[in-house]
C-alpha cells in the first residue's frame, strides 16, 4: 500500500523574470454557441441570452495562459464561414491566430447553460485535414513552438480528424530542439507521444485506465502504471483523479498534490486550466512541483467561474498557497 508524507517544495525556485510566451497546438477548436438564462427574467418558453465563445480544449487552454499573464498563440486549422469568426473572438481575448487557411470548416457547438447542468445540444465536426493541410499545419506549429519557451500540445475530438503521429512527430522535434512540451492528450495520440519524451505528459485517472496503462484506479496500481509511462520516456507524468489528489509522478518522486475543495459551478475545463498553469509555471523557470501546484490552483478556481478557460492571475497564485503537497512511497519491485 501507498504511504504519503508531507513536503515543502519551495515556491520559487527557479523562477525567472520576463513575459514568458506559450505555443498552443489546438487541432480542432470551435465556436460555441450558448444560452443563459435572459437576465430580463423572462419565463417565456425557449426565450434564451445568446453568446458566442471560443471552443474546444486548446482554445479554454490557450484563454488560461493569457488569464496569468503570459503571451500565446494558438495554431489551429480555421475554415469555413465560422473560421474567421473564431479568429476574430480569439484575437479580441489578446491570443495570437496562426491559421493555415484551411478549406475544412471550424466545427461548432451548441450549449445550454439554462439548467442545472451543462447540455450539449447539437455539434458540427470538422472534416479530417488533408495530406498537405497537414504539412502545413506541422510546419506552422514547429516553427512556432521554437519561438517559444514551452508548446502545449492539447488533443482532437473526435481522434480520427488528425493522426496519432502527427502529435510524436512534433512532440520530437520541438524536444530536440530544448523546448519544453507539455502534452494533454489521451488514447493513441498519449501513447504515441510517451516515448518521445515529453517534458509532461497529463492525462487523468480515466483516460489511463481507458488505455490499459494501469491495472485499476487503486493509488498503488495508478502510481505502477505512471511510473511505467516515466519509465518509458516522459519526463513527467501528471494524473488529475477527479475529486480525489492530482498524482505527480518524475525520475525523482512521486507526489499526492490537493487543491483547496471548492463546491464546482462549472464542472468542465478543470483539466485544461491546469495543464495551462503546468506550462505557464514551467515557462516561468518554476520546477515541476510548484508549477502544477499552480496548475493545481488555476484548475480549482476555473470550476468556481462560468467561463471555461476564464480566471484572474491574482486570485490563482494567492491559491496556490494553499495547495498541499505529500510525497508518496511507491510500491516495489512492481514495475517491469
Amino acid at each position: 500500500m501507498a504511504t504519503v508524507r508531507s513536503i515543502s517544495p519551495d515556491v520559487q525556485e527557479g523562477a525567472r523574470s520576463g513575459v514568458p510566451r506559450v505555443t498552443v497546438l489546438a487541432p480542432a477548436p470551435t465556436v460555441n454557441v450558448e444560452l443563459v438564462t435572459d437576465p430580463t427574467g423572462a419565463d417565456t418558453p425557449g426565450n434564451a441570452e445568446v453568446h458566442l465563445h471560443p471552443g474546444g480544449q486548446g482554445a479554454w487552454v490557450a484563454g488560461m495562459v493569457v488569464a496569468l499573464g503570459a503571451e500565446v498563440s494558438m495554431c489551429s486549422p480555421l475554415g469555413g464561414e465560422l473560421g474567421g469568426v473564431l479568429a476574430q473572438m480569439l484575437r479580441s481575448a489578446n491570443i495570437s491566430v496562426k491559421d493555415i487557411g484551411t478549406g475544412v470548416a471550424t466545427g461548432a457547438q451548441v450549449v445550454d447553460l439554462r439548467g442545472e447542468e451543462r447540455q450539449e445540444l447539437a455539434t458540427m465536426v470538422p472534416a479530417p485535414l488533408g495530406r498537405h493541410e497537414l504539412d502545413d499545419f506541422y510546419g506552422m506549429a514547429l516553427v512556432d513552438a521554437l519561438e517559444s519557451d514551452v508548446l502545449i500540445v492539447t488533443g482532437v475530438n473526435p481522434p480520427e480528424l488528425v493522426p496519432a503521429s502527427f502529435f510524436a512527430r512534433l512532440v520530437a522535434d520541438v524536444r530536440a530542439a530544448g523546448r519544453t512540451v507539455v502534452a494533454d492528450l489521451s488514447g493513441e495520440a498519449a501513447e504515441a507521444v510517451i516515448p518521445e519524451r515529453p517534458s509532461v505528459l497529463k492525462m487523468s485517472h480515466e483516460e489511463v485506465l481507458a488505455g490499459g496503462l494501469a491495472a485499476s484506479e487503486s493509488l498503488g496500481d495508478l502510481l505502477v502504471g505512471a511510473r511505467r509511462i516515466v519509465t518509458d520516456g516522459v519526463e513527467g507524468l501528471v494524473m488529475s483523479r477527479a475529486a480525489d489528489p492530482a498524482l505527480l509522478v518524475t525520475a525523482e518522486g512521486a507526489w499526492l498534490v490537493t487543491g483547496p475543495s471548492v463546491r464546482a459551478v462549472q464542472p468542465a475545463g478543470a483539466g485544461d486550466s491546469m495543464t495551462a498553469g503546468i506550462a505557464v509555471g514551467l515557462a516561468r523557470g518554476l520546477g515541476i512541483v510548484d508549477a502544477v501546484r499552480l496548475g493545481t490552483a488555476a484548475g480549482a478556481l476555473n470550476v468556481a467561474r462560468r467561463g471555461l478557460g476564464s480566471g484572474r492571475r491574482e486570485q490563482i497564485e494567492r491559491l496556490a498557497a494553499q495547495v498541499t503537497v505529500e510525497r508518496v512511497e511507491e510500491p516495489r519491485g512492481e514495475v517491469a
